[in-house]
């Protein structure tokens, strides 16, 4: 059986997604096609807009067999990180193929640079301008797929060019970035032009900053210091700026060369959930991973994976099953009081089966 993994966050799930699964079952002929997809919270510090339950079923419907979770730790990290966590857990799963987008789709490219020695990275700039002295200006997807292949071992990659720019801001007639959905959305615009999902009462970091602003403005800097990414001095900087009313005044005097948009919002996002670096510093690699959904295929090959997998919540470690529902807890807590209870409850059910 040949079995391709994709790292995803869906955050939404759109018709350019669709287009990656399809060009990724034509180009690789798999047999079985899984998806390890972040949770709640994503890679470049935000909620996601949508749950994490529907946007593994939306993807079931249109071309995945099997949809695992990212952990929220590897998920709310940088590239390196958030790809180290998804492909060991891809040869965990037995994928001896995998599929990424890419912006230049210059596979043999990335694959020289994915040689080299890790950059180390220059902590009075950002880590994309590290990457920009190091390799020369890359976009995002490149730099993840980099990273990809810097921990894929021998899964054999590939790699789609992507259709539009990850950061365009403005609706394409049929595929548009997650950015420019996402940007429709909070201006009220129709978007079924550009993803299946029905996208109501969407959850944006925004919604957040009341809690951001008290804990900031109560906590000691001592004790900010103990949470994850919390470094070289950023704690000051944001208690400093918690005074500002609003979370746009506050991420705008809040970014720099230093400190850029994503690295403050992945800070902010263990701020709220009050992740430890000492508890971060024990963690080791999960052994069971959590199956949010599945269609036939994907069942029917769990009965025979060659490795642990959570079908139910009290089956996944502890470290990493406290950490997945304080940060449901936490997604849920911005929502009406039903959505909320509903949310947290939906946690500890059984996965999506289609």
């Amino acid at each position: 059986m040949k079995i391709t993994g994709i790292v995803c966050e869906y955050n939404p799930f759109h018709n350019g997604h669709i287009y990656h699964i399809q060009k990724t079952r034509e180009i690789t002929q798999c047999d079985l096609l899984i998806a390890v997809m972040s949770g709640n919270f994503v890679q470049r510090g935000e909620p996601a807009i949508i749950d994490k339950w529907q946007r593994a079923e939306t993807a079931i419907k249109h071309g995945v067999d099997l949809v695992i979770e990212l952990p929220f730790i590897y998920a709310t990290q940088s590239a390196s990180y958030f790809a180290q966590g998804a492909m060991h857990i891809l040869k965990q799963r037995g994928c001896d193929s995998f599929c990424f987008g890419s912006e230049s789709n210059d596979l043999d490219q990335l694959r020289y640079y994915a040689k080299k020695e890790p950059i180390l990275l220059d902590k009075t700039m950002s880590p994309v301008k590290s990457y920009e002295l190091a390799y020369g200006v890359m976009d995002p997807n490149d730099i993840l797929g980099i990273n990809y292949l810097r921990f894929s071992d021998n899964m054999t990659p590939y790699c789609i060019k992507r259709t539009n720019h990850y950061f365009d801001s403005e609706l394409e007639n049929e595929i548009s970035s997650a950015t420019s959905i996402r940007k429709a959305i909070s201006n009220h615009e129709n978007v079924e032009k550009a993803t299946p999902m029905i996208l109501t009462e969407p959850v944006y970091l925004s919604d957040f900053y009341p809690l951001i602003q008290t804990l900031l403005l109560t906590l000691s800097l001592d004790y900010l210091k103990t949470i994850f990414l919390m470094d070289e001095g950023i704690e000051n900087l944001l208690k400093k700026n918690a005074s500002y009313a609003t979370f746009e005044e506050f991420m705008s005097h809040s970014i720099s060369k230093k400190y850029t948009k994503g690295r403050i919002q992945r800070t902010l996002i263990h701020l709220i959930n009050q992740t430890l670096k000492e508890q971060v510093n024990h963690l080791d690699f999960p052994q069971c991973v959590r199956v949010l959904a599945a269609n036939k295929k994907g069942k029917a090959y769990l009965k025979q994976a060659p490795c642990k997998v959570a079908l139910r919540f009290r089956q996944m470690e502890k470290e990493y099953r406290d950490m997945e529902y304080k940060a449901t807890a936490v997604y849920a807590s911005v929502m009406n009081e039903n959505k909320k209870a509903a949310c947290k409850e939906r946690e500890l059910q059984p996965p999506i089966l289609l």
